[in-house]
């Protein structure tokens, strides 16, 4: 037998082992260093530049080696970017926004938030899509067309920082107001708008979430923001939103959002939830008017004769609080063949409409409540009736305990055309267990799309 044979490769084994065992020991096994190699050559043209190339219809087919660099600013991690990468020339002060069709999902995974990308437009389409300017693919039946996931490093490419794709903490834009940020010149950028809200019809009576469900799935749903400046502005959401179903916060604050639009209308899209910090007080962008004078009164007859019609909005007159919560209509001092009342209508209006008059009653002496009304082109109940005895004059009427007392009354339900003629409601007796001070609250709810029926008080007596 040859032991020298059979003795080599065991001793071999037991060389290597005592070798890999002394590398460790010593702290040279260590990872090798990350090769990272920009893909694309240097850029050759500004994102700006290569973006005003865009034709005002139609498309530009873009035939040359025309590079150019941007950082992404959109995610599609939480579903509201679908298939699209949008990306600004700078992380801070960007002066161009643009956005790339991808027939991709998960593009966050590989181009997260502030990564610096190098795009190679040649063989892509250039064009204004649908109120956008974009880049994409050429596509037989779009005009910019997604590019396949199979191509898609063909003409983007991370940029290396030495130690793998660079990323920078992108900047938004800090503008004054949402109607600042409807520009063309930030499409496609990250701003930030503050003293921001979502619009009172979003959260009120019935607080929504991000999205609406049909049959139990998403879809695409569009919510109002307004501001302090009374400025508006759209914020879209996909059906495929992973935090479609949070509610929407009540609050007042900051808001940072990609601009787009679609066609003429201006939509802006959140990354995810933490782009709302809404935590302040919220401002009411139609405050309650009056009621700086109020007296609980037991008994007195409120017929509007001794009022001015100008201002018409009742705002100078302290003993009642006119509150309009939905829209900005509030109830109106009117007159007709001498004779002056209050009225409200949503014809020729935009949106909803909610507004209240508040008039202070001291219930303990009170004991009956009486009202002349009259309707105009009816075409729905617009009117209701309540008392509370816990609003607080100028404050949240909201959050008010209402009690409807609107069926003790006769309103009327026509004419579908013009106007009738005011007459009594009837008589409420107030119950003798509601004591202390508080209030009747003449509501009208209304709609442009829906209600729109003209309502007409006066005569307003408790006894």
């Amino acid at each position: 037998m040859n032991i020298k044979k059979y003795l080599s490769p065991v001793t071999g084994i037991a060389f290597a082992v005592i070798a890999l065992a002394s590398c460790v020991q010593k702290d040279e096994w260590e990872t090798p260093p990350i090769k990272c190699e920009n893909k694309f050559a240097a850029p050759n043209i500004s994102l700006a530049d290569f973006k005003a190339q865009a034709p005002a219809t139609g498309y530009k087919l873009i035939t040359t080696d025309q590079i150019f660099d941007g950082y992404v600013i959109s995610s599609d991690e939480n579903g509201n970017f679908y298939k699209t990468i949008s990306f600004q020339d700078k992380a801070e002060n960007p002066t161009a926004g643009l956005q790339i069709e991808v027939d991709k999902s998960s593009n966050y995974a590989d181009f997260p938030v502030g990564a610096h990308i190098r795009i190679n437009a040649k063989g892509l389409r250039l064009g204004l899509d649908r109120g956008t300017v974009k880049i994409g693919s050429v596509d037989p039946t779009f005009s910019i067309g997604r590019i396949p996931a199979s191509l898609l490093s063909r003409y983007v490419s991370g940029v290396c920082n030495g130690n793998g794709l660079e990323i920078v903490a992108i900047k938004p834009v800090e503008l004054p107001n949402l109607n600042a940020a409807k520009s063309d010149q930030y499409i496609n950028t990250l701003v930030k708008v503050p003293n921001s809200q979502f619009a009172i019809g979003d959260i009120y009576p019935v607080n929504k979430t991000y999205i609406d469900y049909v049959g139990g799935a998403g879809v695409d749903t569009d919510r109002g923001l307004e501001d302090g400046a009374g400025g508006s502005v759209t914020l879209r959401n996909s059906g495929f939103f992973s935090e479609g179903a949070t509610l929407l916060p009540t609050g007042n604050g900051d808001i940072t959002f990609v601009v787009s639009r679609y066609n003429t209308t201006w939509q802006m899209l959140i990354r995810n939830t933490k782009d709302i910090n809404f935590k302040g007080s919220r401002v009411d962008a139609t405050p309650p008017k009056g009621g700086t004078d109020i007296a609980y009164l037991g008994s007195f007859l409120e017929n509007f004769e001794s009022y001015s019609t100008s201002p018409t909005n009742l705002e100078i007159y302290p003993k009642y609080v006119n509150d309009a919560v939905l829209g900005n209509r509030y109830w109106q001092l009117k007159t007709f063949s001498g004779n002056k009342y209050i009225q409200l209508g949503a014809n020729s209006g935009s949106g909803s409409y909610l507004t209240y008059f508040a008039v202070p009653v001291n219930f303990t002496d009170a004991s009956t409540l009486k009202f002349d009304v009259n309707v105009g082109f009816w075409n729905g109940n617009a009117l209701k009736v309540y008392y509370t005895t816990n609003y607080t004059p100028l404050g949240d009427i909201t959050a008010a305990t209402k009690v409807d007392i609107t069926s003790e009354f006769t309103i009327p339900q026509a004419p579908a055309v013009n106007y009738g003629t005011l007459t009594p409601a009837g008589t409420y007796n107030i119950p003798a267990s509601v004591t202390g001070n508080g209030f009747i609250l003449f509501e009208y709810s209304g709609s442009s799309s829906g209600v729109t029926t003209s309502i007409q008080l006066d005569n307003i007596q408790v006894q």
